[in-house]
């Protein structure tokens, strides 16, 4: 698939996401956004347009700066994070938007039997939030 259609194919999935994730005051709306390089978080009161918290891999208060990346291991830490600045500033629930990122999340059975779940980084970064204590 040609680039350009594929930028366009998620600019439209975005643009779905966003007619109906609306952040408010008592519940932001947890914005990610995924680069070649870094991952950014940011919770966002749609009704007062003001960021209330963030976290990226960028951020300098983030743990192993320089080894963070945009990938599963990184949203891990990153989730974190995001979580513990949402719960400083009082955030305990959220409305989760993917932006245009497919929420890659399976779980099947392995060649033993025993059950198998394999995630993408969006989905990574969303169950780190929630074990570090947020509600979606």
């Amino acid at each position: 698939m040609r680039t350009d259609k594929k930028i366009q194919l998620e600019q439209k999935r975005h643009w779905r996401v966003r007619q109906r994730v609306i952040g408010t005051k008592d519940r932001p709306r947890m914005s990610v956004a995924f680069t070649n390089q870094h991952i950014y978080v940011q919770f966002i009161d749609d009704a007062a347009g003001t960021t209330l918290a963030a976290a990226s891999t960028r951020a300098k208060g983030a743990a192993d700066q320089g080894k963070l990346a945009a990938n599963v291991g990184g949203a891990k830490v990153i989730g974190k994070l995001a979580a513990e600045a949402a719960l400083a500033k009082g955030i305990k629930a959220v409305v989760f938007d993917r932006g245009g990122a497919r929420y890659h999340w399976s779980k099947g059975k392995g060649k033993d039997g025993k059950p198998v779940t394999v995630h993408g980084k969006l989905a990574t970064l969303a169950e780190a939030a929630r074990a570090a204590g947020l509600k979606f």
